[in-house]
Protein backbone atom coordinates (compact mmCIF):
# COMPACT_ATOMS: atom_id res chain seq x y z
CA UNK A 1 0.00 0.00 0.00
CA UNK A 2 1.48 3.32 -1.12
CA UNK A 3 0.08 5.40 1.75
CA UNK A 4 1.62 8.75 0.83
CA UNK A 5 0.66 8.48 -2.84
CA UNK A 6 -2.84 7.29 -1.93
CA UNK A 7 -3.27 10.18 0.48
CA UNK A 8 -2.18 12.71 -2.14
CA UNK A 9 -4.41 11.18 -4.81
CA UNK A 10 -7.49 11.30 -2.58
CA UNK A 11 -6.85 14.91 -1.55
CA UNK A 12 -6.24 16.07 -5.12
CA UNK A 13 -9.37 14.37 -6.43
CA UNK A 14 -11.50 15.80 -3.62
CA UNK A 15 -10.12 19.31 -4.21
CA UNK A 16 -10.84 19.08 -7.95
CA UNK A 17 -14.59 18.49 -7.56
CA UNK A 18 -17.39 20.96 -7.00
CA UNK A 19 -20.60 20.09 -5.16
CA UNK A 20 -22.60 20.35 -8.40
CA UNK A 21 -20.30 17.77 -10.02
CA UNK A 22 -21.64 15.11 -7.62
CA UNK A 23 -25.26 16.25 -7.43
CA UNK A 24 -24.95 18.31 -4.25
CA UNK A 25 -26.27 21.88 -3.87
CA UNK A 26 -23.60 24.52 -4.24
CA UNK A 27 -24.91 26.50 -1.28
CA UNK A 28 -24.18 30.14 -0.70
CA UNK A 29 -21.15 31.99 0.52
CA UNK A 30 -17.50 31.04 0.38
CA UNK A 31 -16.31 27.51 1.08
CA UNK A 32 -13.16 27.12 3.15
CA UNK A 33 -12.07 24.16 1.01
CA UNK A 34 -11.42 24.45 -2.75
CA UNK A 35 -13.44 21.33 -3.57
CA UNK A 36 -15.66 18.94 -1.67
CA UNK A 37 -15.64 18.73 2.09
CA UNK A 38 -14.49 15.49 3.70
CA UNK A 39 -17.98 15.06 5.16
CA UNK A 40 -19.47 15.21 1.68
CA UNK A 41 -17.08 12.64 0.24
CA UNK A 42 -17.52 10.32 3.21
CA UNK A 43 -21.29 10.49 2.89
CA UNK A 44 -21.18 9.74 -0.84
CA UNK A 45 -18.72 6.88 -0.27
CA UNK A 46 -20.71 5.43 2.66
CA UNK A 47 -17.70 5.50 4.97
CA UNK A 48 -16.79 7.32 8.18
CA UNK A 49 -15.27 10.78 8.07
CA UNK A 50 -12.59 9.67 10.52
CA UNK A 51 -11.45 6.87 8.20
CA UNK A 52 -11.28 9.26 5.24
CA UNK A 53 -9.22 11.71 7.33
CA UNK A 54 -6.76 8.96 8.22
CA UNK A 55 -6.46 7.86 4.58
CA UNK A 56 -5.84 11.43 3.44
CA UNK A 57 -3.17 11.80 6.12
CA UNK A 58 -1.46 8.53 5.15
CA UNK A 59 -2.33 6.88 8.46
CA UNK A 60 -5.23 4.61 7.60
CA UNK A 61 -5.21 0.82 7.21
CA UNK A 62 -5.54 -0.67 3.74
CA UNK A 63 -9.08 0.01 2.51
CA UNK A 64 -11.31 -2.84 1.44
CA UNK A 65 -12.65 -3.18 -2.12
CA UNK A 66 -16.04 -1.95 -0.82
CA UNK A 67 -14.45 1.26 0.48
CA UNK A 68 -12.46 1.70 -2.74
CA UNK A 69 -15.60 1.31 -4.84
CA UNK A 70 -17.34 3.83 -2.59
CA UNK A 71 -14.52 6.30 -3.14
CA UNK A 72 -14.66 5.60 -6.87
CA UNK A 73 -18.32 6.65 -6.94
CA UNK A 74 -17.87 9.61 -4.60
CA UNK A 75 -14.88 11.05 -6.46
CA UNK A 76 -16.31 10.29 -9.93
CA UNK A 77 -13.26 8.30 -10.99
CA UNK A 78 -13.08 6.94 -14.51
CA UNK A 79 -11.91 3.40 -15.29
CA UNK A 80 -8.21 4.31 -15.43
CA UNK A 81 -8.40 6.31 -12.20
CA UNK A 82 -10.22 3.45 -10.50
CA UNK A 83 -7.46 1.02 -11.45
CA UNK A 84 -4.90 3.51 -10.16
CA UNK A 85 -6.78 3.86 -6.86
CA UNK A 86 -6.86 0.09 -6.33
CA UNK A 87 -3.17 -0.13 -7.21
CA UNK A 88 -2.23 2.54 -4.67
CA UNK A 89 -4.21 0.63 -2.04
CA UNK A 90 -2.38 -2.60 -2.91
CA UNK A 91 -5.53 -4.36 -4.18
CA UNK A 92 -6.50 -5.97 -7.46
CA UNK A 93 -9.46 -4.15 -9.04
CA UNK A 94 -12.73 -6.01 -8.67
CA UNK A 95 -15.27 -5.96 -11.52
CA UNK A 96 -17.19 -2.68 -11.43
CA UNK A 97 -20.52 -2.96 -9.64
CA UNK A 98 -22.38 -1.72 -12.70
CA UNK A 99 -22.28 0.69 -15.64
CA UNK A 100 -21.53 4.31 -14.84
CA UNK A 101 -24.64 6.46 -15.10
CA UNK A 102 -22.91 9.75 -14.28
CA UNK A 103 -22.74 12.10 -17.27
CA UNK A 104 -19.61 14.20 -17.22
CA UNK A 105 -20.04 17.98 -17.70
CA UNK A 106 -18.02 18.05 -20.93
CA UNK A 107 -20.35 15.43 -22.43
CA UNK A 108 -23.43 17.44 -21.44
CA UNK A 109 -21.85 20.57 -22.92
CA UNK A 110 -21.13 18.74 -26.17
CA UNK A 111 -24.83 18.08 -26.72
CA UNK A 112 -25.49 21.85 -26.91
CA UNK A 113 -22.82 22.49 -29.52
CA UNK A 114 -24.71 20.62 -32.26
CA UNK A 115 -28.18 22.22 -32.23
CA UNK A 116 -29.25 20.50 -35.46
CA UNK A 117 -28.44 17.03 -34.09
CA UNK A 118 -30.66 14.98 -31.81
CA UNK A 119 -28.28 13.65 -29.16
CA UNK A 120 -28.76 10.84 -26.65
CA UNK A 121 -26.29 9.53 -24.07
CA UNK A 122 -26.60 5.87 -23.05
CA UNK A 123 -24.74 3.81 -20.48
CA UNK A 124 -23.34 0.34 -21.21
CA UNK A 125 -26.78 -1.25 -20.75
CA UNK A 126 -28.53 1.21 -23.12
CA UNK A 127 -30.24 3.15 -20.32
CA UNK A 128 -30.81 6.70 -21.55
CA UNK A 129 -29.02 8.99 -19.09
CA UNK A 130 -29.03 12.34 -20.94
CA UNK A 131 -30.64 13.78 -24.04
CA UNK A 132 -31.10 17.03 -25.93
CA UNK A 133 -34.49 18.75 -26.51
CA UNK A 134 -34.44 17.77 -30.21
CA UNK A 135 -33.91 14.11 -29.26
CA UNK A 136 -37.07 14.21 -27.13
CA UNK A 137 -39.00 15.82 -29.98
CA UNK A 138 -37.70 13.24 -32.44
CA UNK A 139 -37.82 10.02 -30.41
CA UNK A 140 -40.39 10.79 -27.70
CA UNK A 141 -40.71 9.31 -24.24
CA UNK A 142 -37.17 10.04 -23.09
CA UNK A 143 -38.49 11.73 -19.98
CA UNK A 144 -39.57 8.27 -18.81
CA UNK A 145 -35.88 7.30 -18.75
CA UNK A 146 -36.21 4.39 -21.15
CA UNK A 147 -33.79 1.68 -22.12
CA UNK A 148 -33.22 1.74 -25.88
CA UNK A 149 -32.63 -2.02 -26.13
CA UNK A 150 -35.87 -2.66 -24.26
CA UNK A 151 -37.71 -0.27 -26.58
CA UNK A 152 -36.18 -1.95 -29.62
CA UNK A 153 -37.17 -5.50 -28.70
CA UNK A 154 -40.52 -4.66 -27.10
CA UNK A 155 -41.70 -2.81 -30.19
CA UNK A 156 -42.34 0.48 -28.38
CA UNK A 157 -39.87 2.61 -30.35
CA UNK A 158 -41.07 4.88 -33.16
CA UNK A 159 -41.70 2.92 -36.40
CA UNK A 160 -38.49 2.36 -38.35
CA UNK A 161 -38.62 1.05 -41.90
CA UNK A 162 -34.87 0.61 -42.38
CA UNK A 163 -31.95 0.03 -40.01
CA UNK A 164 -34.16 -1.87 -37.56
CA UNK A 165 -32.51 -5.29 -37.79
CA UNK A 166 -29.00 -3.82 -37.78
CA UNK A 167 -29.59 -2.00 -34.49
CA UNK A 168 -30.93 -5.22 -32.97
CA UNK A 169 -27.59 -6.95 -33.57
CA UNK A 170 -25.62 -3.91 -32.35
CA UNK A 171 -27.70 -3.77 -29.16
CA UNK A 172 -27.25 -7.47 -28.40
CA UNK A 173 -23.50 -7.28 -29.01
CA UNK A 174 -23.18 -4.36 -26.59
CA UNK A 175 -25.33 -6.04 -23.93
CA UNK A 176 -23.32 -9.28 -24.16
CA UNK A 177 -20.10 -7.31 -23.67
CA UNK A 178 -21.64 -5.41 -20.74
CA UNK A 179 -22.61 -8.65 -19.00
CA UNK A 180 -18.95 -9.72 -19.10
CA UNK A 181 -17.71 -6.40 -17.72
CA UNK A 182 -20.40 -6.08 -15.03
CA UNK A 183 -21.18 -9.62 -13.89
CA UNK A 184 -22.65 -8.44 -10.56
CA UNK A 185 -24.98 -5.72 -11.87
CA UNK A 186 -28.48 -6.91 -10.98
CA UNK A 187 -30.27 -4.34 -13.11
CA UNK A 188 -28.36 -5.39 -16.23
CA UNK A 189 -28.97 -9.06 -15.47
CA UNK A 190 -32.69 -8.39 -15.07
CA UNK A 191 -32.78 -6.52 -18.39
CA UNK A 192 -31.18 -9.41 -20.28
CA UNK A 193 -33.50 -11.88 -18.53
CA UNK A 194 -36.60 -9.84 -19.41
CA UNK A 195 -35.58 -9.48 -23.04
CA UNK A 196 -34.75 -13.18 -23.30
CA UNK A 197 -38.15 -14.10 -21.88
CA UNK A 198 -40.19 -11.60 -23.86
CA UNK A 199 -38.55 -11.51 -27.28
CA UNK A 200 -37.91 -14.49 -29.54
CA UNK A 201 -35.89 -12.19 -31.80
CA UNK A 202 -33.64 -11.21 -28.90
CA UNK A 203 -33.06 -14.88 -27.99
CA UNK A 204 -32.23 -15.71 -31.60
CA UNK A 205 -29.71 -12.88 -31.99
CA UNK A 206 -28.18 -13.54 -28.54
CA UNK A 207 -27.52 -17.17 -29.53
CA UNK A 208 -25.50 -16.03 -32.56
CA UNK A 209 -23.09 -14.04 -30.34
CA UNK A 210 -22.90 -11.13 -32.82
CA UNK A 211 -19.75 -9.01 -33.01
CA UNK A 212 -20.88 -5.56 -34.11
CA UNK A 213 -19.67 -2.01 -33.56
CA UNK A 214 -22.08 0.93 -33.73
CA UNK A 215 -20.15 3.13 -36.20
CA UNK A 216 -22.24 4.98 -38.79
CA UNK A 217 -25.62 3.81 -40.01
CA UNK A 218 -28.74 5.20 -41.64
CA UNK A 219 -32.35 4.64 -40.73
CA UNK A 220 -35.75 5.71 -41.96
CA UNK A 221 -38.09 6.75 -39.17
CA UNK A 222 -41.80 7.51 -39.28
CA UNK A 223 -42.53 10.56 -37.12
CA UNK A 224 -46.14 11.39 -36.17
CA UNK A 225 -45.72 15.09 -37.07
CA UNK A 226 -42.68 15.31 -39.33
CA UNK A 227 -43.52 12.29 -41.48
CA UNK A 228 -40.90 10.01 -43.05
CA UNK A 229 -37.37 10.99 -42.09
CA UNK A 230 -34.14 9.62 -43.50
CA UNK A 231 -31.57 9.96 -40.75
CA UNK A 232 -27.89 9.37 -40.06
CA UNK A 233 -26.81 7.86 -36.74
CA UNK A 234 -23.24 8.37 -35.57
CA UNK A 235 -21.84 7.18 -32.26
CA UNK A 236 -19.19 8.87 -30.15
CA UNK A 237 -17.72 6.56 -27.50
CA UNK A 238 -16.95 7.87 -24.02
CA UNK A 239 -14.51 5.11 -23.00
CA UNK A 240 -13.72 6.53 -19.55
CA UNK A 241 -17.30 5.82 -18.47
CA UNK A 242 -18.23 3.05 -20.93
CA UNK A 243 -20.92 5.29 -22.42
CA UNK A 244 -21.98 6.30 -25.92
CA UNK A 245 -23.34 9.53 -27.37
CA UNK A 246 -25.61 8.95 -30.38
CA UNK A 247 -25.98 11.89 -32.76
CA UNK A 248 -28.95 11.71 -35.14
CA UNK A 249 -28.73 14.08 -38.11
CA UNK A 250 -30.02 14.46 -41.66
CA UNK A 251 -28.17 15.22 -44.87
CA UNK A 252 -27.75 19.00 -45.27
CA UNK A 253 -30.41 20.60 -47.44
CA UNK A 254 -32.61 17.50 -47.51
CA UNK A 255 -36.33 17.47 -46.66
CA UNK A 256 -35.44 15.50 -43.54
CA UNK A 257 -33.00 18.24 -42.46
CA UNK A 258 -35.73 20.86 -42.86
CA UNK A 259 -38.11 18.68 -40.85
CA UNK A 260 -35.54 18.27 -38.08
CA UNK A 261 -35.01 22.03 -37.98
CA UNK A 262 -38.75 22.56 -37.62
CA UNK A 263 -38.88 20.03 -34.78
CA UNK A 264 -35.94 21.76 -33.11
CA UNK A 265 -37.64 25.15 -33.31
CA UNK A 266 -40.71 23.76 -31.56
CA UNK A 267 -38.87 21.61 -28.99
CA UNK A 268 -39.19 22.74 -25.35
CA UNK A 269 -35.95 24.36 -24.27
CA UNK A 270 -34.73 24.88 -27.83
CA UNK A 271 -34.18 28.59 -27.17
CA UNK A 272 -31.98 28.05 -24.11
CA UNK A 273 -29.32 25.81 -22.61
CA UNK A 274 -31.79 23.22 -21.33
CA UNK A 275 -30.74 19.60 -21.23
CA UNK A 276 -32.55 16.75 -19.63
CA UNK A 277 -30.49 14.16 -17.81
CA UNK A 278 -30.94 11.47 -15.23
CA UNK A 279 -29.58 12.00 -11.77
CA UNK A 280 -26.34 10.06 -11.34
Amino acid sequence: MARRDLARFLRERRDSLRPTDVGLPSGTGLRRTPGLRREEVAGLANMSVDYLVRLEQGRGPSPSPRILDGLTRALRLDAAERRHLFGLAGSDPTPPAGPSRHVRPYVRDLLHRMPEAAAVVTDASYDVIAWSPLAEALLGGLGARPNLARRRFSGTERPVSSGHEEFGEIAVARLRAARVRYPHDERLAALVSDLSTGSEEFRRIWATDPVRSPGHRTKTLEHPRAGTLRLNCDVLAVPDDDQQVVFVTADPGSPSARALRALSDRAPGSDGPDLWSRPS
